[in-house]
């Protein structure tokens, strides 16, 4: 059981689904319920036909599952595609009634570039955009989506050109809000945005996006939309809006739709394959890595196939009426954390939103679109919440210019343009801080001396010289593919100007992936520049201001650890391999660790180590960042493997139904009290038992713990949510000796 996951990879195609089929079956179910109400809203949104949505949900299982790469990934409409759609709808209306037709014979197109993009190996290629672009472009959809979205959801409407005036519309037009509409909206929003806070955990087992349209039905009937011509609602009268329920036809054959390719001639047309063939890679190959983080056995996704598969199944799409598909990242984060184990979730989900269609199409009829926009709503707060620019501000004040100026640009005319305006901006800041001339910089950047691979025996060393940038990074990947696995490689950027986030972001995708294989790759040259901010991936410079202050945190340990004769580290520190060998971290990508402090159990001669770990759960959209101060501890017996958690009223339900073999609690007659507050689970479950003495019980009760993991050699401590206080860092190590102790009996 806790042998690390890559040596039990799931088989794929016949013998995935005949070994896997319980648990990927069970995983589609929570994310065909997810992508149910996505999907129509996304549709609505973008200004076709609900069951367009459904439909390109159906194609992306029945169809994408076939010819991608990625094996947890879900396919399907994104909603970073509404404001493209959208557009795209503006840009070709000729006044015909055609322009939903012209913008398909777009999509359709726009497929067929992803395929040769794919075939010509450039799947890479949406890689040398700037994170922080991607991050304004990201939030400038969030933005779009909120404005637009809004008025659906109070019953207003807008005729502006942008999404600055939709928004200056909204203020203008809230008394006109029709309360009706609102009850139902601001009743979703709230419910999206408490789901996760709520403390009744049975409550979770059902997805947000569908208690909102759950809830809104009663409103529906309650208020009897269907009948009469009015609204009473707290002692006023409102005239009931029209057109403001999902129409799902009862002949499901009326959603095809056809691709008018006559527009094929016009650069209006071409921009928007353009638009469509770049947002849509951007977002498709992000998720596709995002993803592969989360992949507990570690798999990668060969992004050239992913682009091929994605460009088919939306030529297919396109040719029927449905919208572009790609990897879309809440769904894929839904999917793995409900143990999904092969591609074949992918297509169970796609069948089983084809079965809710042709069910629950009377059902469907009387959700409104009300509770669609609340859905919508939370999506675009969460692609421009105030955490997202927190975030890219720790990363360096240079890159929260370059996602708000994107954004900007992006907001005031359309996200092609504020793309090309962010990475201009980029590029000129860029020259700037190397503080070279323009032609030297140009120079630097398309020189093939710029990144030199030797090999020296069986090792590899790879020198950077000048500029290390997005434009660089193709270049640099294309080295590192060559890289041998299980070698060492040295990285030496001695001779760089300027190493900016992008680089360092790929390059600890390819070192935490080269170190799986046995490997390990060392990076020298790095104390020669400073950077603007502490963070690992912060836009470096041999001439940037020095900013490396020691927090009070920092200097409160460093002191304990010189009183109590251990070793700290400041940080930040990526090489963590060895926390990844517990299932804490299986969908826990682990960010960083710092403040490091170690020593020894003097009783014991046991070595530890506690550290403040930042990892995160989900990915892009879904992502959330956590701190939590972890001990780690080298076992000097073997020990019988087990997870001890705090126990949850869902862990009980489950313990009771038991669905697909889960595994059940080691309970302990003996001791109650014990049973109720921890989930102890472990395959040996005799010797677990015979492991559990009255000792370690007792322990466990006097010093509550929020998780502890042994894999057998090792011993993982998980502090709850949030950093240890540095008042309970000593009394917390010598409490933790007592345990190691009362295990090194047990084990003897």
């Amino acid at each position: 059981m806790y042998q690390t996951k890559t040596d039990d990879i799931p088989k794929d195609w016949f013998w995935g689904l005949k070994n896997h089929w319980r648990a990927d079956l069970t995983a589609s179910l929570s994310v065909a319920l997810v992508a149910l109400p996505l999907s129509m809203a996304i549709a609505v949104a973008s200004g076709v036909q609900p069951l367009s949505g459904l439909l390109s949900c159906v194609i992306a299982g029945l169809v994408t599952t076939f010819f991608r790469s990625g094996k947890l990934t879900i396919n399907g409409p994104a909603a970073g595609m509404i404001t493209v759609i959208f557009g795209a709808i503006i840009s070709l209306d000729d006044g015909s009634g055609r322009a939903i037709n012209y913008v398909l014979a777009a999509i359709v197109v726009s497929g067929i570039l992803q395929v040769l993009l794919g075939l010509l190996k450039l799947g890479r290629i949406a890689e040398i955009f700037p994170s922080s672009v991607i991050h304004g472009i990201l939030a400038a959809i969030g933005v779009i989506i909120f404005a637009k979205q809004m008025h659906v959801a109070i019953g207003t409407s807008s005729d502006a050109g942008n999404a600055v005036g939709i928004l200056k519309d909204l203020v203008d037009q809230l008394p006109n809000a029709n309360p009706y509409i609102a009850l139902i909206s601001i009743t979703g929003i709230f419910l999206m945005f408490f789901h996760s806070k709520i403390s009744y955990k049975v409550f979770h087992t059902i997805p947000a996006p569908v208690w909102v349209l759950a809830i809104s039905i009663p409103i529906v009937l309650t208020y009897n939309y269907f009948d009469g011509q009015h609204i009473d609602f707290l002692g006023l009268t409102f005239e009931k809006p029209t057109n403001y329920l999902i129409s799902i036809p009862s002949d499901l054959t009326e959603v095809f739709l056809y691709p008018d390719f006559s527009k094929l001639n016009t650069g209006v047309f071409w921009l928007v394959v353009l638009s469509l063939t770049i947002i849509s890679s951007i977002i498709s190959l992000a998720g596709a890595k995002a993803i592969d983080k989360l992949d507990p056995y570690k798999r990668k996704t060969n992004l050239n196939r992913d682009l091929m598969g994605l460009g088919a199944s939306t030529i297919v799409s396109g040719m029927l009426g449905g919208l572009p598909i790609l990897n879309v990242i809440v769904r894929s984060t839904v999917n793995v954390q409900n143990q999904a184990k092969t591609r074949w979730s992918n297509f169970f989900h796609g069948f089983l939103v084809l079965l809710f269609i042709v069910v629950l199409q009377p059902v469907m009829n009387m959700i409104p679109l009300a509770a669609l926009a609340a859905v919508l709503v939370f999506a675009g707060i969460k692609l421009a919440s105030p955490r997202v620019f927190s975030e890219v501000y720790k990363e360096g004040v240079e890159q929260l210019v370059f996602m708000v100026s994107t954004l900007l640009f992006t907001v005031y005319n359309n996200l092609l343009f504020g793309l090309i305006a962010g990475i201009i901006i980029t590029l000129i800041t860029h020259i700037l801080i190397a503080r070279i001339s323009v032609p030297q910089f140009f120079i630097y950047v398309f020189s093939p001396r710029n990144i030199e691979l030797k090999k020296n025996g069986s090792d590899y060393e790879i020198k950077v010289r000048g500029v290390a940038n997005f434009l660089t990074l193709l270049k640099l990947l294309k080295k590192l593919e060559t890289i041998t696995p299980g070698t060492t490689l040295e990285i030496d950027f001695s001779g760089a100007k300027i190493i900016d986030l992008t680089v360092q972001e790929a390059l600890d995708n390819f070192q935490r992936s080269h170190e799986l294989t046995g490997g390990s790759v060392n990076f020298v040259g790095l104390h020669k520049h400073v950077a603007s901010t502490k963070h690992k991936f912060a836009l470096k410079s041999s001439t940037a201001p020095i900013a490396n202050k020691t927090s009070p945190r920092q200097k409160i340990l460093r002191a304990l650890a010189n009183a109590n004769k251990w070793s700290f580290e400041l940080g930040q520190d990526n090489r963590f391999r060895k926390l990844q060998n517990f299932h804490f971290f299986d969908s826990r990508p682990i960010e960083y660790k710092e403040n490091i402090v170690q020593g020894t159990y003097d009783e014991t001669n046991v070595d530890w180590e506690i550290s403040d770990v930042t990892f995160s759960e989900g990915a892009m959209l879904a992502k959330e960042v956590y701190h939590s101060t972890m001990q780690y501890i080298k076992l000097p017996a073997e020990v019988t493997p087990f997870i001890l958690r705090r126990e949850e009223l869902v862990d009980r339900v489950f313990d009771r139904v038991r669905v697909f073999g889960t595994m059940k609690d080691i309970n302990f007659k003996s001791n109650p009290e014990f049973s109720k507050l921890y989930y102890l689970k472990g395959d040996q479950r005799e010797k677990i038992r015979s492991l559990f003495n009255d000792d370690l019980l007792d322990f466990f009760l006097e010093n509550p713990i929020e998780h502890v993991e042994c894999n057998g050699k090792e011993l993982l401590i998980v502090g709850g949510v949030g950093i240890t206080k540095t008042e309970n860092i000593v009394p917390r190590i010598k409490s933790i000796a007592e345990l190691v102790k009362i295990m090194d009996n047990r084990s003897q």
